[in-house]
């Protein structure tokens, strides 16, 4: 059974800054893609950032410049360096990983999600 588990949620103040990590485990193939979404009370789930396994990283506008997506050393984990977080970067953060090719944006692209990680930006 596949697994994503993410760590390194928590609360900061504006200005501040938080590393989430997440690592698949139970797949045996290496993913095209993971990604991270967040939502937000009330609003839809969107995408944040995305890492194709040839290292190609996408990132939506509001976070550019700000967040970071990384691969991890171990096959199929990666990280998120969020810096400068701003209290509209509240949310919980979902890991989400899929093997084919497509946009990054598209929630259904992803097969494999995790739990999701609680961020908590305060002003």
């Amino acid at each position: 059974q596949v697994r994503l588990v993410e760590s390194g949620g928590g609360s900061v103040q504006a200005g501040g800054s938080l590393r989430l990590s997440c690592a698949a485990s139970g797949y045996i193939y290496r993913y095209y893609s993971m990604g991270w979404f967040r939502q937000a009370p009330g609003k839809e789930r969107e995408g944040v950032a995305a890492i194709d396994s040839d290292g190609t990283t996408r990132y939506r506008d509001s976070v550019k410049g700000r967040f970071t997506i990384s691969q991890g050393n171990a096959e199929n984990t990666m990280s998120l360096q969020m810096d400068s977080l701003k209290p509209e970067d509240t949310a919980v953060y979902y890991c989400a990983a899929r093997a084919g090719r497509g946009s990054w944006l598209l929630e259904y692209m992803y097969s494999d999600w995790g739990q999701g990680t609680q961020v908590t930006v305060s002003s």
